[in-house]
């Protein structure tokens, strides 16, 4: 009968197993190089610090550096102030889309006309008018 925790690759009793918990040093995330997580996750595990959770169990839970975790919070608090500053749009909002854009279009006749204007005169400036005394 064989035992299921033999190992038949040849190691030694002693040898540790091939997989272990990330938690257990010596293996894990830091040995494949950092872990990555998808902002779903990364937001997620901000919310579990901003519910009250500590940092340090947290950090532990997820293997996530302290000082990583802090930046995380501080980005989404951040980006939740900056969507808050926001206003809503109003009636005036619309007026001056209005205004923009007709200033815009004044401005390209005014182009066209200025260069018409070169167009028409052949390079040279305009006569110089004498006066009439």
């Amino acid at each position: 009968m064989t035992d299921s925790n033999t190992d038949t690759t040849g190691a030694t009793e002693g040898a540790a197993p091939a997989t272990c918990a990330p938690h257990a040093g010596g293996g894990g995330a830091a040995a494949g190089g950092p872990k990555r997580f998808s902002a779903k996750r990364k937001l997620a595990i901000v919310q579990r610090l901003l519910r009250g959770e500590s940092l340090e169990a947290v950090s532990r839970a997820e293997n996530v550096p302290v000082h990583r975790l802090t930046e995380w919070r501080d980005k989404v608090l951040g980006a939740a102030e900056s969507a808050l500053k926001e206003r809503e749009r109003d009636a005036r909002d619309d007026e001056i889309a209005r205004l923009q854009a007709k200033v815009g279009e004044i401005t390209m006749d005014n182009e066209l006309l200025y260069a018409k204007i070169d167009k028409l005169e052949g390079g040279r400036p305009f006569a110089r008018r004498r006066s009439k005394r």
